[in-house]
């Protein structure tokens, strides 16, 4: 998940990440990053998540959580 990590400190522009934040506390957090979080599990992992399944995931550890039960 070293991908998953670099890719959602790129989208949501910081530096550092604990799995334990809420994806809604980011500045960076806002409808085109929720598009290009789909985009990303859409092409690096093949799956298809919607909005709200991101918005109930809450944080990026449940996010994370998400992407691996649909692998």
């Amino acid at each position: 998940m070293e991908k998953y990590i670099n890719t959602m400190k790129e989208l949501l522009e910081v530096d550092d990440l604990d799995l334990n934040d809420e994806l809604s506390s980011f500045d960076a957090w806002d409808s085109l990053t929720n598009l290009s979080v789909l985009a990303f599990c859409s092409s690096e992992y093949g799956i298809s998540l919607t909005a709200d399944e991101i918005e109930e995931a809450k944080t990026l550890k449940g996010l994370k959580e998400l992407i691996e039960s649909r692998q």
